[in-house]
């Protein structure tokens, strides 16, 4: 993969980012598939639900938010728990390659999909050879 994507900010449950909720903020695990038409981004977001899904574009900044609406059965009691809740935080600095206005998202079963398409300058252009 090209310099395309880099990832800038490394957050997991063990760090504390400054946020308004209270709680753990995950850094979601992330499939990054370059083709020369763009990039697309799959990350995991289990819980989330694509209202709950933020994602902007600024300053080359591609930042992606997801909220868990927390739900525990009022009516059984924890008893032993490995799977942790929290929100999702995850941001990639971008080039200058791809055009801000066509980039979607999705998502679905847990899966966030991020397309990018890169900007029709920034795409690869075949070159004919002509016989001298």
């Amino acid at each position: 993969m090209t310099n395309d994507v880099t990832q800038t900010a490394e957050k997991t449950a063990t760090e504390t980012p400054e946020t308004t909720t209270g709680g753990r903020i995950y850094r979601p695990l992330s499939d990054i598939v370059e083709t020369d038409e763009g990039v697309t981004l799959m990350l995991e977001m289990p819980g989330v639900a694509a209202e709950d899904v933020d994602v902007t574009f600024e300053k080359r900044v591609l930042t992606i938010r997801g909220k868990v609406q927390h739900t525990t059965p009022e009516t059984l009691q924890l008893a032993y728990a490995e799977y942790g809740e929290g929100d999702f935080e995850r941001s990639f600095t971008l080039s200058d390659d791809f055009d801000a206005e066509k980039i979607n998202a999705s998502v679905s079963h847990g899966v966030l999909t991020v397309t990018l398409p890169r900007a029709a300058e920034a795409q690869p252009k075949k070159i004919a050879v002509t016989a001298a």
